[in-house]
């Protein structure tokens, strides 16, 4: 389970650099293939952006690693996200996100916690 210092809080659209740089810095520390990493910092940068986009007051996100897999929760105040779904077509100017996360990475879960969502997103090294 991640220690409290494998974790970060974001709540400003500005903060979403740093989210990517501490998630790229703790991929790496922790043993995941620099060719894996862009995969799991664009699968964050879509669920953290929509934390902003969709809920109040930020969230939280930690990583560590699980075996031979990396794993990372997206913790925010906003309702449970539906996943399993279709990509939308080409011309919608929204919805991918979601969609995109489920396909890039090995292991998409998610559950209500106190106050909010977790989003547990995994990829294998």
């Amino acid at each position: 389970m991640p220690e409290a210092t494998d974790g970060m809080s974001y709540s400003e659209p500005g903060d979403l650099r740093a989210v990517r740089a501490f998630v790229t810095e703790r991929a790496l520390a922790l043993g995941m293939p620099a060719g894996r990493v862009p995969v799991l910092a664009l699968a964050v940068s879509e669920l953290t952006t929509n934390t902003l986009q969709h809920t109040t007051g930020g969230g939280h996100i930690r990583v560590w690693a699980e075996g031979d897999r990396l794993v990372c929760d997206v913790v925010d105040g906003g309702a449970d996200r539906p996943f399993g779904r279709a990509m939308p077509a080409a011309e919608a100017i929204r919805g991918r996100g979601l969609a995109i996360v489920e396909r890039i990475c090995d292991a998409v879960y998610t559950r209500a916690v106190p106050g909010g969502t977790l989003v547990r997103i995994c990829l294998n090294f």
